[in-house]
């Protein structure tokens, strides 16, 4: 059977943004643990609407543990699966649209998660919809998975596989295009530098939107009761080099303006000099690179007072020929005087291999519904294939499009929404009917 891909959706788009709008309005932020919410009540209201949709469209539903849901369609027991998750971060501020909500102007959609990831994982259950309305057989069950904590560690897919079993391959629509086969090491430190309780007396608190899934834009402190305050860019942390941070920037204007002096006036110039639009580690002595992966990525995204310390978190993303404990021993050679240095997060690098036969099928089916090179790529971003066995991260943005996920006014184009719809339903096709 010949399938018109494009025609199909198009009949049906207009209620695919209809539905797709009721999970966008869910503020699915990780909140208060709660009786059958672990991770708040925000994810799990938009697992079960989400659910609730599944069902309608005729599907076999299930929750897992409270955390994990999923829609699946054939008996077999083996499934190919489809994991993306319905948690988002904080809105935050700035937005000219409302977050929660999908907004639409010039072709462009609008609202916390339509890329980061309830559009993409939508586009897939109705993707799937689709094709069971115009009854296609398949070979293989096929599993769409919806998480509710990838934004905060992922420890929902534990609670998931303690009671389901992996999928014997699959893909999640939570990175960018084509096939990810490689996924770099993380590792979060915190360097705590200690001063003498009267250097510290002059600095109030550092207040700003901190967090580390994002390049700080606002930071402000006082200093001898004046307060300075600094602008930068908001940009994700695994894209640093897309924003301003305010971190550095505030250390910036404090050394050009002399605003302290001594041990104090030494670190502000150490921030300067060592991370100040150095994005890849050069300023720290850990400017690791290598062929598959590119260069390391470090991201300052908090500094705060602590005691009589100062402490700043630092996000590293590094190759995957490298290890954390090189990482480690090489920062350990560049901080400033009387510091310690503790690792706060860790996640090891990935990599599946890119020869698979599935992997050379998401390659090919991507090569023919958009054009383009399909030779699998790696990541600096991190997805639930770290998580979930035997998945590979596919898709949602095309090549060129980066930093959008996690900012103000976080948006997807129309025309790219509905192509990745388009993919993904020639995937599920070409993976299940083998």
């Amino acid at each position: 059977m010949t399938i018109d891909f494009k025609q199909v959706i198009a009949e049906n788009k207009e209620q695919f943004y209809h539905d797709l709008d009721q999970v966008m309005r869910v503020p699915s932020v990780k909140g208060t643990p709660a009786e059958h919410a672990p991770f708040g009540e925000g994810p799990k209201e938009a697992l079960e609407v989400v659910m609730g949709l599944a069902e309608s469209y005729g599907f076999k539903t299930e929750i897992v543990n409270d955390a994990v849901g999923f829609a699946q369609w054939g008996e077999a027991e083996e499934y190919i699966g489809v994991v993306g998750h319905l948690d988002v971060v904080p809105a935050g501020e700035g937005w000219s649209f409302p977050p929660f909500q999908l907004s639409k102007q010039a072709e462009r959609f609008y609202g916390r998660g339509i890329l980061d990831n309830k559009g993409p994982i939508m586009a897939c259950l109705f993707g799937l919809k689709l094709l069971k309305d115009l009854d296609i057989p398949l070979k293989k069950s096929i599993r769409i998975v919806f998480g509710t904590d990838e934004e905060s560690g992922s420890s929902d897919i534990p609670l998931y596989l303690s009671e389901e079993k992996p999928p014997i391959f699959g893909f999640t629509p939570d990175c960018k295009y084509p096939v990810v086969y490689g996924e770099r090491g993380i590792v979060n430190y915190e360097i705590l530098t200690s001063f003498a309780a009267t250097e510290l007396e002059m600095l109030g608190e550092f207040i700003g939107d901190q967090a580390r899934d994002h390049v700080p834009d606002e930071l402000a402190v006082t200093i001898k009761g004046e307060k300075l305050q600094v602008t930068g860019k908001r940009a994700p942390s695994n894209a640093p080099e897309l924003g301003k941070n305010a971190i550095t920037l505030l250390a910036e204007k404090i050394t050009e303006e002399k605003l302290v002096s001594g041990k104090l006036k030494e670190y502000f110039a150490w921030l300067v000099t060592s991370l100040a639009e150095k994005h890849t580690g050069e300023g720290l002595g850990i400017d690791f690179s290598d062929a598959d992966s590119g260069k390391l990525q470090v991201t300052p995204y908090e500094l705060r007072k602590k005691n009589n310390q100062l402490a700043l978190s630092l996000a590293i993303r590094y190759p995957v020929s490298y290890t954390e404990e090189e990482v480690t021993e090489a920062l350990k050679k560049h901080l400033p005087a009387e510091s310690e240095l503790n690792i706060v997060r860790r996640i090891k690098s990935n990599h599946f291999p890119k020869e698979n036969e599935n992997v050379q099928l998401l390659s090919k089916v991507y090569e023919d519904a958009t054009g383009l090179d399909g030779t699998p790529v790696t990541t600096t971003g991190a997805t639930y294939a770290r998580f979930v066995p035997n998945i590979v991260a596919f898709g949602p943005s095309f090549p060129g499009q980066k930093g959008i996920a996690h900012n103000q006014d976080e948006y997807m184009d129309e025309k790219d929404l509905l192509l990745n719809m388009e993919i993904y339903m020639r995937g599920i096709l070409a993976l299940t009917e083998r």
